[in-house]
This record gives structure tokens, C-alpha cells and sequence, in this order.
């Protein structure tokens, strides 16, 4: 087993010890590790490159690169108002809340400074974990949110801090399906899935895929089930593959190498989009960023994390050195340390496990 496969493997074994189960990718140049450890649920077997696992936020990377998409072919732009694109239930614009002269933009919820609460109103952040409500946002129907979205009060001028906002991230997808006439399942599907050749990345599963859904658990390894989203799939609803995550990363490391590769334009487009948080960290759209100076120099890392009821996950790269790491779990158990800990052992040539 080469240094890489063993790395990889090392970061799956150990995940499967605090998980049900867990696959784990590591990208470096051109070379590509999948491995998987533990189980996808009760009487299932090893997952693998092809399980499916929910991917929560990580979603909002895909949304956000829908977005770029979008905003190249001139069907929005990064900087149209939510109201000018956002319908309401009576086909007029949706009542958008304000906070001084600035409305809220595509490019605020993309990069999370629309300064909209992290949640719909009348949801809790508890209800997320409730045990007694395993799928909190099955009632966010599109009449529900926007009619709560019209009684919501900012908490920062848009544009002006980072505030994370799984609502805004959900209003995104929903406003760009509405302007493209077209499902946000279809829609993702038309601008990501078919142009990098993604199988498997997905809202709802088919008989097919079903069958290599895994379950997701809570921390003690309960079964629960999925989450639903209702029409703000955008904030989190996708399902993916580790074999599915590693082409999307491929296309994020080969984005300002590779002008011709697929989806070029519209990945520099994310990244050319920055607003700093602090000294050290800033989001594009989409995806946050950091760098970390270390004693092996400074690491940069783009990265999104995601979690569900029963499942987490972790994505990340680094395209000055062209790495890449992905972890998927089916517990609701962070994988984030891990997760990182293998894109260090990448950036430092395999010498760190984590």
C-alpha cells in the first residue's frame, strides 16, 4: 500500500472507532486514495466510493457554484437584490426584510453577510438536535419561509459582517431556482452535475441509488432518518459519494490551471469573491478559507463542513499545493478534526497522520 493509501486508510480506521461508519478520500496531484471503514447501518456492508451520504452544507457549495454559473451567463448577477429575484406565494416579489440603505444581494447570502439569523423563523437551534423532531425542517414549505422571512429582523446591515446563515443560503437556491423555472434538484443537476459528470449528487435517491444510501445514527448509534429540507434544499439537502466529491475537487484544484476545464470560469468566479472575517479567514462564495502559519509554512485551506440528523461530513483543498481531502460519516459526530488533520498530512507530503 503506497504512503498515500496508507494516510487515507489510517483516517478511515480510526473515524470507524467513533462512527458507524466513514469513507475517506485524499487527493494529491494526480493521484487519488478512496477508502471506507466501519458500516453503512444495521446489516450493511463496508462503505465505499459509491455509498451515498448526506452532505448537509457542503451543499452551499454547490448552490454558490450554481450561482457563479448563473451570473456568467447574465441570468442574475452576483449584486441583484433578493427582492428583484425572489417571488412570493402571490407571484409578486417576496417581502425582503431591510436594515439601511443596502438590500440584501446574491452575493451577501453566498458569502453569509445578508445578516439574516442562522435559522427560519420559528425554528430553534435546539429543534436541529431534537430527538423528538428527527426531521426539523420538514414543515419549510415556500409559504412558510417567505411568510416568515417577511416578519424577520436583520442582525447586521447586509454587507457589513459575517453572520452564518443556513436561511440565507436556502433562499438562495430557492431564488435561483425561481428565476431559472426549474426544481433546485434539476437545477444543480443542469449546472454542476452534468458538466463535471457528477452520477450520483443528488436531492432525492432512485430505487438504484437507494440502495447504497447509507443510515445515518446519533452519536450512540441510534438509527435516525434523513432530512427532507422542504423547498430550501439549498442550505443542505444534497446527497453525494466520495467518488462524486473527489471530481468536484478535482475541478476546484484544476480552476486558474486549467482555463478549458470544466466549469473553470465560474469556480474562479467563487473564489474571486472574498469577504474577510478576520486577520485570518474570510469566505468566498460558498466556501470559507483560512490560512495557517505553521512551523512547515503557511497552509491555506478551503473548506465546508456539513451535518444532518445522522451524518457529517468534511471537504476541503488546498489548490497552491493541489490537495484535497474528503470525509463522509453517517453519525452526527464531527469529522472536522480528522478531516483536517488529513489535508495537513497532504500539505505536508504524507508526514503528518493527525
Amino acid at each position: 500500500m503506497n504512503e498515500l493509501a496508507c494516510l487515507v486508510q489510517q483516517t478511515a480506521d480510526r473515524l470507524a472507532g467513533r462512527h458507524v461508519g466513514a469513507v475517506v478520500a485524499g487527493l494529491a496531484g494526480d493521484h487519488v486514495e478512496i477508502r471506507g471503514a466501519g458500516r453503512t447501518g444495521p446489516g450493511g456492508g463496508i462503505p465505499g466510493p459509491h455509498t451515498l451520504f448526506d452532505i448537509g452544507s457542503v451543499t452551499k457549495v454547490f448552490t454558490s457554484l450554481v450561482l457563479a454559473r448563473l451570473a456568467l451567463d447574465g441570468a442574475v448577477r452576483l449584486d441583484e437584490p433578493l427582492a428583484e429575484v425572489l417571488t412570493g406565494a402571490s407571484g409578486g416579489r417576496a417581502v425582503v426584510p431591510a436594515r439601511g440603505p443596502q438590500p440584501i444581494t446574491l452575493r451577501h447570502l453566498a458569502t453569509h453577510t445578508s445578516g439574516l439569523p442562522r435559522l427560519p423563523r420559528g425554528m430553534l437551534a435546539q429543534s436541529l438536535l431534537s430527538p423528538n423532531k428527527p426531521d426539523p425542517y420538514a414543515g419549510c414549505t415556500t409559504e412558510r419561509v417567505l411568510d416568515g422571512l417577511a416578519r424577520t429582523r436583520l442582525r447586521t446591515t447586509p454587507g457589513r459582517g459575517f453572520r452564518y446563515s443556513n436561511l440565507g443560503a436556502g433562499l438562495l437556491g430557492l431564488a435561483l431556482a425561481q428565476r431559472s423555472g426549474v426544481g433546485y434538484e434539476e437545477l444543480v443537476a443542469r449546472e454542476v452535475c452534468a458538466p463535471l459528470g457528477l452520477v450520483d449528487t443528488c436531492v432525492r435517491s432512485d430505487e438504484e441509488q437507494s440502495a447504497r444510501l447509507a443510515h445515518g445514527h446519533t452519536p450512540g448509534g441510534r438509527p435516525v432518518p434523513h432530512w427532507s429540507f422542504g423547498a430550501v434544499p439549498g442550505m443542505g439537502g444534497l446527497r453525494s459519494t466520495a467518488a462524486d466529491l473527489v471530481v468536484f475537487l478535482r475541478a476546484q484544484l484544476a480552476a486558474g490551471r486549467e482555463p478549458e476545464a470544466p466549469l473553470s470560469a465560474a469556480i474562479a468566479l467563487t473564489r474571486e469573491t472574498r469577504h474577510r472575517v478576520n486577520p485570518f479567514a474570510w469566505t468566498h462564495l460558498g466556501w470559507l478559507g483560512h490560512r495557517l502559519h505553521t512551523q512547515q509554512g503557511g497552509h491555506l485551506q478551503i473548506w465546508h463542513n456539513g451535518g444532518t440528523g445522522g451524518f457529517r461530513s468534511f471537504v476541503a483543498f488546498d489548490p497552491e499545493k493541489r490537495v484535497g481531502a474528503v470525509v463522509l460519516a453517517n453519525t452526527r459526530r464531527s469529522v472536522d478534526p480528522a478531516g483536517t488533520a488529513l489535508l495537513r498530512g497532504l500539505q505536508n507530503g504524507f508526514a503528518a497522520t493527525g
